[in-house]
């Protein structure tokens, strides 16, 4: 009798063109960007079934529901969005495929995690987010100094306060301050910085990164995720990497990961095999050089989901096998 074929294991894109949750205009053309870059070429080439669901179209403005927040500029716009995307982000994980959120600016987590969040939470295991950035995005409309919304999507996914009406009537699955890791942080608010000291949140900022090695670090987060049988979303937003690697971010902060310390993450979460879903977020290639910084994220993704120089055994080669 003939062994049943493997199913191809499946992977859906989907582009999220939001950029009016940060400061500078251009990462509406972000999703765009990667696919130029090759990102469904490299995957595909892993032997994955790539699932492109283009653009998400500009949600229609819902009516006012009341006065907006304080200091949550086009707090209207955005849940709008932030609704619609939370839907299609659980819809995408319940189909069985890895979705890959292409951005757009950060405000879009508040919608895709919560998406996903919400799956996981129905299957009955913990999600945990693993926020690679120079930002902590840990700040509310009591804490901000800018009123930037991509700088509270952290917050908003740990359950604080400020943003209740987000989501409307639609359900928050908030993963709570003790599931995030916040990952090459380099720039925080003061008072963002003592909120995330009051919940506890993990932080390996870059002093930790340069004393301990992202190999260290990152092993400890895949520890206390596989500890609690937990399944990880993956928040990449490409300021993680120092400016001399990706420039085409609008909020450029020195002292970054280098791309040798990036690849190393993404094989080792890769090894893990954990990873679930992903967000790809501030790229803006009106800021970029010659698509440099849209090919580093493709390229960075590939090893997330398995690509490398010679071939390895590790736990998550049964997981997402691979062709040949």
């Amino acid at each position: 009798m003939s062994e049943p074929e493997a199913v191809q294991p499946r992977i859906a894109l989907l582009g999220v063109p939001i950029e009016i949750g940060a400061s500078q205009p251009g990462t509406l053309m972000g999703p765009d960007a990667l696919r130029t870059a090759g990102i469904g070429r490299i995957l595909d080439q892993l032997g994955f079934a790539v699932e492109d669901h283009g653009n998400m179209p500009r949600p229609g403005v819902a009516p006012a529901e009341g006065p907006p927040p304080a200091n949550a500029k086009y707090y209207d716009v955005i849940k709008t969005w932030v609704r619609a995307l939370s839907e299609r982000s659980y819809a995408l994980a319940r189909s069985g495929a890895v979705p890959i959120f292409m951005g757009g600016d950060h405000s879009l987590s508040m919608g895709s995690v919560n998406g996903v969040a919400r799956y996981w939470q129905e299957q009955g295991r913990p999600l945990f987010v693993l926020w690679l950035d120079a930002h902590a995005d840990y700040n509310t409309p009591q804490t901000t100094e800018t009123g930037n919304m991509h700088g509270m999507s952290a917050a908003f996914l740990c359950g604080e306060p400020g943003l209740d009406r987000l989501l409307g009537g639609g359900i928050r699955a908030s993963i709570g301050p003790d599931r995030l890791d916040l990952f090459g942080i380099r720039s925080i608010d003061p008072l963002e910085k003592q909120l995330v000291f009051e919940r506890g949140v993990a932080i390996a900022d870059m002093r930790a990164i340069d004393e301990f090695g992202v190999g260290v670090l990152i092993r400890k987060v895949i520890e206390r995720v596989r500890a609690q049988n937990g399944v990880l979303h993956l928040s990449f937003d490409v300021d993680f990497l120092d400016p001399a690697v990706a420039p085409g971010v609008g909020t450029t902060v020195p002292g970054g990961a280098t791309y040798r310390e990036a690849h190393l993450i993404m094989e080792l979460l890769h090894d893990s095999g954990l990873v679930r879903s992903v967000d790809i977020v501030e790229l803006n290639p009106f800021l970029d050089e010659r698509g440099r910084t849209a090919r580093v994220a493709a390229e960075l993704v590939g090893s997330l989901f398995g690509l490398q120089i010679t071939d390895r055994r590790t736990p998550s080669n049964a997981l997402f096998p691979r062709n040949g």
